[in-house]
């Protein structure tokens, strides 16, 4: 009170000696404002550098042991899709990226099912697990793809389907009431087989990677590059390049998602590499001693695990070791926003 008396205290001449015992009777209102001008000083300071040392441990680091138990209980879902003429490695190589038998192949297929009539889509969906951790891997082949004598729009089915689930996706995440975790089917990565011609890419590959391009993550290779020399290889490739700049086909990474330097030099140093001169095997060979994925030929084993006989470790570390968040995370906040924010305007507009 002596306080509050004290800051009410008129200056000398003011007025009467009692007006100060009348007014300590009212309601402080400018007092009040006075005291919260002081309360809120301590806001209004600027906040401390971000990289300001503590005087401790606190603990923050402990977050990723935190979200590694729960990724190792959840699990976390992984789907890849495969496109390419038949008899270019599409099923061996998947089984060789994830060393098990992941995907499909007949052994004796009949003629009918050498050559479908029509471009089929078949998702086979396992749980692989490594080290505690659990992914649900679905792995979609699209056989009769470019087997026709006609392939014109051929690349529909695929297209249709990628939409598909992304329709599937959007339908569960606008619901009021929502599921804790929306399954997620949609496609995080299309490997494109492109034939080792050793010449151009055919306007089918153009046209089917220019449209692919703009709604799914696209990583080319070149498929059984064991039939190429290393200077056919090499020269392949950068015909492959050229054509994908000429035509403004921008594959997985796309430059325009770098984040920052760093991720930007890491994807310009596989840009360069792109498409990878690539080799599938499923059979184990013993070489000095060693069991190794690869291909035995008269001339001796193709190592498919060594860089040195084929860029199979590249592929690999892309799509597994290196970058599968980023594939995940592009074809949410890029491919499927740009299909949300298109369909919603599309049930906004009237009529």
């Amino acid at each position: 009170r002596g306080i509050q008396a004290h800051r009410l205290c008129p200056p000398r001449g003011a007025g009467s000696s009692l007006e100060p015992e009348e007014r300590s009777m009212e309601p402080p209102a400018v007092p009040e404002e006075e005291e919260d001008e002081e309360e809120a000083v301590p806001l209004s300071v600027a906040p401390g550098p971000v990289g300001c040392q503590l005087f401790g441990y606190v603990g923050i680091e402990a977050v990723l042991d935190q979200m590694k138990i729960k990724t190792m209980k959840t699990g976390f879902e992984f789907n890849i899709m495969v496109v390419g003429q038949s008899g270019l490695g599409k099923s061996t190589m998947v089984n060789t990226l994830f060393k098990s038998k992941v995907s499909r192949k007949s052994s004796q297929p009949s003629q009918e099912e050498r050559i479908p009539k029509t471009v089929q889509l078949q998702s086979i969906t396992h749980v692989i697990e490594e080290k505690g951790v659990k992914m649900k891997l679905t792995v979609t082949d699209t056989p009769g793809f470019g087997d026709q004598i006609n392939n014109e729009n051929c690349w529909d089915p695929i297209i249709k389907y990628i939409n598909e689930q992304y329709e599937r996706y959007l339908r569960e995440e606008i619901l009021i009431t929502r599921k804790r975790k929306i399954p997620d089917t949609r496609v995080h990565g299309c490997v494109y087989f492109v034939p080792p011609t050793g010449h151009w890419l055919r306007p089918l590959d153009l046209e089917f990677m220019r449209r692919l391009s703009k709604i799914v993550n696209v990583v080319p290779v070149i498929a059984k590059a064991d039939t190429l020399t290393l200077e056919e290889r090499a020269e392949f490739k950068q015909r492959i390049q050229e054509d994908l700049k000429t035509h403004a086909i921008s594959v997985y990474p796309q430059e325009d998602f770098d984040q920052d330097p760093e991720d930007k030099a890491l994807n310009d140093r596989i840009r360069e590499k792109i498409p990878f001169a690539v080799v599938g095997a499923d059979q184990e060979h013993q070489v000095n001693g060693k069991r190794v994925l690869g291909r035995k030929t008269k001339w001796g084993i193709i190592e498919v695990e060594n860089p040195a006989h084929c860029e199979f470790p590249l592929l690999q570390d892309l799509l597994i070791r290196s970058h599968l968040q980023d594939l995940k995370d592009i074809t949410h906040n890029v491919h499927y926003e740009s299909y949300r924010v298109r369909r919603l305007n599309e049930s906004n507009r009237p009529g």
